[in-house]
């Protein structure tokens, strides 16, 4: 557990899924500057979905810090952000279920993250996955979590871990390539144009998208801006 004294803990969490079901994992690593990792932890999931290992990562967090310092979580999941920050007051109010009176997805692992975030300061901070110039953080989460979904073994500073490697960057490998945003080369016959998504869905590299986030036409459909630059 993080000692008492500390004025804020500043930590990343992710999950990956190798198909979307497929091979997933976990990762989450807390920082002493807000930059470097100081302590970190990864795991797998089996067979699982993107969503899974997200909310999973985010248990786990929460679950190995100390709930009487207050915690910044950086996450690139806007669905698990969402999901513990908009929508689960009002999937509680309505004994967990939908507005659409359906069960919550996931339900279990959101109950356990409420009990979790009970009476403690955490503060989430959305950041966009991917980026070469991104945060520090989120980027060595990706890489845990990406390298247990797919070796399916633990990993963490109290393993005796090494440092992650850099995720596999091609779409058939569930990754998106690490670039800054630039004006993109598109595959023939696709549009350059993107929009906001109007609803959840996945993206042909086997990644889901939500709702709000900017998509893009690609050869079978709509999914991430960065996936259709690999495809040209």
């Amino acid at each position: 557990m993080i000692g008492p004294m500390r004025e804020r803990v500043v930590a990343a969490c992710d999950g990956a899924s190798k198909g979307n079901p497929g091979p997933a994992g976990w990762a989450w690593v807390v920082s002493d500057d807000a930059a470097t990792p100081a302590r970190w932890e990864a795991g797998p999931l089996g067979k699982a979905t993107n969503n899974v290992a997200e909310l999973t990562a985010l248990e786990r967090l929460l679950a190995a810090t100390d709930p009487d310092v207050p915690l910044e979580v950086r996450m690139d999941s806007q669905y698990a952000m969402k999901a513990v920050t908009t929508w689960l007051p009002g999937w509680k109010r309505n004994g967990w279920k939908t507005s659409a009176g359906k069960p919550v997805a996931n339900q279990d692992l959101v109950v356990r993250i409420d009990e979790l975030l009970g009476g403690r300061t955490v503060d989430f901070r959305y950041v966009p996955a991917h980026q070469v110039d991104g945060d520090p953080l989120n980027d060595f989460a990706d890489r845990a979590a990406s390298q247990a979904a797919t070796v399916q073994e633990a990993a963490g500073s109290a393993l005796g871990s090494p440092v992650p490697p850099p995720s596999p960057t091609s779409a058939a490998s569930g990754a998106a390539p690490r670039r800054k945003a630039a004006p993109r080369k598109t595959a023939a016959g696709s549009s350059s144009r993107t929009i906001k998504a109007k609803f959840a869905g996945r993206c042909l590299c086997g990644r889901s998208y939500a709702a709000g986030e900017s998509i893009a036409k690609n050869g079978q459909g709509w999914g991430h801006p960065e996936c259709r630059t690999a495809q040209a």
